[in-house]
């Protein structure tokens, strides 16, 4: 439980330093003043002043900060605020762009790990009444091959793209039973019956066996590409799911649970490990890009007001005001969202499933 733990706070930790140094870099390339750089949040354990710059470390394990100087307020030399919108948007971004790009390299990686990757053969056990897929002309029996031109090798993947095209009309290669094959178009569901998934489909795996594969870097980093790219469109799917199926989404997970997450896949080998720490990864950069005050979006929300009323700005304490709200909602959700990551652990229940 301890090393799960420590991997989980050292990769958390990483991930939002890697999010702060994205600021640090583009403040110091474009002549914003850096009062602080931390390691860990106040209070502050040991600081050290090198140039304009205090580098501190801090008692709370999580992440880090870059503190500009005047983030809000113009009037002092060199500070955020007076610079141009443009030059404000790439700094306030930066954090959001590294986490981004990141998981190109995490992924990456992980393809070229040797690891161990499930295939089977996955076979329709069921089709309900008036769903796509029935309409479709699937039945049971049939054996997906591809779906959209992707082949599929395990339930996991079969998933993958559905989810990659709900609401689209997404073409899937069968093998009948008479071993003919045979190209349908579905449209996978946004907001399905309940049991019955996003084409009505039930499926098996069957003849599973375990695949050690390791691919060479040029394979590898175009595939991470790709596969960074299908996750933010999966991402805005679900995203886009929340408000048409009108329901907040389950097996939301704060800092603990998110370290919880990882150290336990960590177990499961260096390919897993990096693999979840590039989907973390992804979801800090976009999640910090939602604009809610105190994130970078929102910081961001107010850098377009401004060049919409033509220069004209909030005041300094207004926008303050509410950044510091928008802190201290952000904090008790946290707080809340953390009492239940911990009442699950004690539990012994897991967000993996």
């Amino acid at each position: 439980m301890a090393l799960t733990i420590i991997i989980g706070i050292l990769t958390l930790s990483v991930l939002v330093i890697a999010h702060e140094l994205g600021h640090y870099f583009t403040a110091k390339w474009t002549d914003v003043k850096v009062e602080e750089f931390g390691l860990g949040m106040p209070p502050r354990i040991w600081g050290i002043q090198r140039g304009e710059t205090l580098y501190s470390i801090n008692w709370i394990p999580f992440g880090g900060f870059c503190k500009m100087l005047g983030e809000e307020d113009p009037t002092y030399p060199r500070s955020l605020a007076s610079k141009s919108h443009a030059t404000r948007v790439l700094i306030l971004s930066a954090g959001c762009i590294v986490n981004i790009l990141l998981p190109i390299i995490l992924f990456s990686i992980s393809y070229m790990v040797p690891h161990n990757i499930m295939v089977e053969t996955i076979q329709i056990q069921q089709v309900a009444a008036n769903s796509p897929a029935q309409r479709a002309g699937m039945e049971a029996g049939d054996v997906l091959l591809a779906i959209d031109n992707n082949p599929v090798n395990n339930r996991g993947e079969v998933s993958y793209y559905l989810q990659m095209n709900l609401g689209k009309e997404t073409p899937i290669l069968l093998q009948k039973a008479d071993q003919t094959e045979e190209v349908v178009t579905v449209t996978p569901r946004w907001n399905p019956p309940e049991g019955q998934g996003a084409t009505g489909i039930q499926i098996s795996g069957i003849d599973s066996h375990i695949e050690h594969v390791s691919l060479p870097f040029w394979e590898a980093i175009p595939k991470s590409v790709v596969h960074c790219w299908e996750i933010l469109v999966i991402m805005k799917n679900e995203i886009g799911g929340w408000f048409i199926r009108g329901q907040a989404p389950e097996g939301v997970a704060g800092p603990v649970g998110v370290v919880q997450i990882t150290g336990e896949v960590a177990k499961a080998g260096l390919s897993p490990y990096l693999e979840i720490a590039a989907l973390i990864s992804l979801s800090l950069g976009i999640f910090n890009l939602f604009p809610l005050p105190a994130l970078d979006g929102g910081r961001l929300v107010f850098v377009g007001l401004e060049w919409v009323r033509r220069g004209k700005r909030i005041s300094p304490k207004k926008e303050g005001m509410v950044h510091f709200i928008g802190f201290v909602m952000l904090i008790m959700v946290l707080v809340v969202v953390t009492y239940q990551d911990i009442a699950r652990i004690i539990s012994g229940e897991s967000l993996i499933p």
